[in-house]
């Protein structure tokens, strides 16, 4: 049964790509870097319970189990080439499998992203994924290189996704005027998108990037914490859906906003001479790009509040061993 399911994530994966020397269905892939190009790497593991909900749609999984390492890419500057995956299954479930990939290969066709091997187990349902992306040499993106007088920005909106766990967690399905605002909540949970064209678009123009996973306060502040500087972020600046702001107050929003997590937006920072132009490339790009605050002397980020006065925003973001 297990080299059934191998096999049937393999011919719903297939991706014509020639750097892919030897694919799936040997001891190991066989890979061919293009010149010129340098190699990124990531790799999150997602867990059912702690990463999305039980209960989840299997293709909301596949798709998400991708989309939030093609994010990490994204924060590098990177394109996606190849992708490692590793199934861990209560059981060969068949139907739940046939439902991941679709999921899984919808987004890697996008991409033209060519799962080239990995690993099936029992075990409590859990999915890893490695993907592998080029940028070309000393263009990759970092956390480390903000300075003193950057725009912060980021890409999309803020706060949905965290919302999104929310309408899952507190709300009954219901026939109303707001089905439309928890089901755009519930997507953005879901199936978030990376910013991969963004991310492209930011080589030479960003000082420093990260894609907001634990929340805006605590992934800005890596950057903070890696390039020796402190950020000051206006709330009211924050970009916030009309369907956050159509179901829930503006400060539970601003809740979400700051240490929500899960949105897998660009965090990035950028000199105040290229502002105009990162914001209209990323506006061609679709995603467009909101200014938030700005780098300063000192460590850590503040938040001002509606009132001018500095907030206490409380957890900043999810940590996995809190």
């Amino acid at each position: 049964m297990e080299f059934d399911l191998i096999e049937l994530i393999r011919q719903r994966t297939v991706q014509a790509r020639d750097d892919v020397r030897l694919g799936i269905g040997d001891d190991a892939a066989v890979l061919a870097v293009p010149a010129g190009q340098e190699l990124a790497v990531a790799i999150d593991t997602l867990v059912e319970g702690v990463h999305f909900p039980r209960g989840t749609d299997p293709a909301d999984i596949g798709w998400k189990a991708l989309a939030v390492n093609l994010s990490d890419l994204a924060a590098m500057g990177a394109t996606p080439a190849w992708a490692l995956l590793g199934l861990t299954l209560p059981q060969a479930d068949r139907a739940f499998v046939e439902g991941f990939v679709d999921g899984f290969s919808r987004l890697a066709a996008v991409h033209r992203l060519a799962l080239v091997g990995g690993d099936t187990t029992r075990g409590p349902l859990t999915v890893s994924v490695a993907v592998h992306g080029f940028v070309p040499p000393g263009k990759a993106l970092t956390r480390a290189g903000a300075r003193v007088g950057d725009a912060v920005l980021v890409t999309g909106t803020l706060g949905d996704a965290a919302a999104g766990l929310n309408v899952l967690q507190q709300w009954r399905r219901e026939e109303d005027d707001r089905g439309q605002l928890r089901d755009y909540l519930v997507e953005r949970l879901n199936r978030p998108t990376p910013r991969l064209a963004a991310g492209v678009a930011l080589r030479g123009q960003a000082h420093a990037c990260v894609d907001v996973s634990d929340g805006l306060l605590a992934d800005l502040g890596h950057i903070c914490a890696a390039s020796g500087v402190g950020a000051e972020i206006d709330a009211a600046l924050l970009p916030r859906s009309s369907a956050l702001l159509g179901l829930y107050d503006d400060a539970t929003a601003l809740h979400f906003a700051l240490g929500g997590g899960d949105d897998y937006e660009l965090c990035f920072c950028v000199p105040p001479d290229r502002l105009s132009q990162v914001q209209a490339d990323l506006s061609r790009l679709g995603c467009g790009a909101t200014r938030i605050g700005r780098i300063v002397a000192g460590t850590g980020v503040r938040v001002r509040g509606h009132d001018g006065g500095w907030m206490e925003p409380g957890t900043p973001g999810w940590e996995h061993f809190a």
